[in-house]
């Protein structure tokens, strides 16, 4: 397992303050926060998307991790197509298998042929989580995944996070949705102005609050990040 990864005083920019975090294996860590708290930009970090401009992230070994964006690229090829260009990237054999085994995984096998931008916005989704499913990824970061979905869409991409984890992933997500995050998470970072103010278990984190920020945040009574 490459786990633990370590965020030693890492910042970025003015958007990350100087924060010290480490993620294990095992329980679901979701990010939560308001518009503008730093949360998209920490995913990237932690991804390796983005240099930090001061610190140091490490990981205990190397190993698959995958992101998936809210807004996920799509290649102009078929939906079965886009997941086997993943598997090939990462230099994987029988692509073409175990890819309409992924897609098999998120209920996509029977569009496998069909143009992925032509996808409905949860169906894409569901094919990037394909992608990363391949992949088989021992960390997945995902980064508001169903903030444009409808309630249908987004408790299919649901059912697939939940599949991740149930087959050992270790998930970290972002997300400023509270049912979300309580359907989802096992533990709540809680970032504003792109600081960590609180890390609790969920239902801890919603039911006692250690900070007048956090506290306001879950009433919707913060006005800012």
């Amino acid at each position: 397992m490459m786990l633990p990864l370590k965020l030693e005083a890492v910042s970025f920019l003015h958007v990350i303050q100087p924060l010290s975090i480490e993620i294990e294996p095992g329980p679901s860590t979701i990010i939560l926060g308001a518009n503008g708290a730093g949360k998209s930009v920490l995913m990237r970090l932690m991804h390796g998307l983005l240099p930090p401009t001061s610190g140091r992230i490490s990981w205990r070994s190397k190993g698959r991790q995958a992101m998936v964006f809210q807004r996920p690229v799509m290649l102009r090829r078929s939906a079965l197509a886009n997941v086997v260009y993943a598997l090939e990237l990462a230099g994987l054999a029988d692509a073409e298998k175990v890819a309409m085994e992924a897609l098999q995984e998120v209920g996509l096998a029977h569009l496998a042929h069909r143009p992925a931008r032509v996808l409905s916005g949860g169906e894409q989704q569901r094919l990037a989580l394909a992608r990363a499913w391949a992949l088989h990824p021992e960390v997945l970061f995902l980064d508001e995944p169903t903030a444009s979905l409808d309630p249908s869409a987004t408790r299919e991409i649901e059912a697939v996070i939940r599949a991740f984890d149930a087959a050992g992933t270790k998930i970290v997500m972002a997300t400023h949705n509270f049912g979300q995050a309580r359907r989802l998470a096992d533990e709540v970072i809680y970032l504003h102005q792109g600081r960590v103010l609180e890390r609790a278990p969920v239902e801890e984190f919603f039911s006692k609050p250690a900070t007048a920020e956090a506290a306001a945040f879950i009433k919707g009574e913060l006005p800012w990040a």
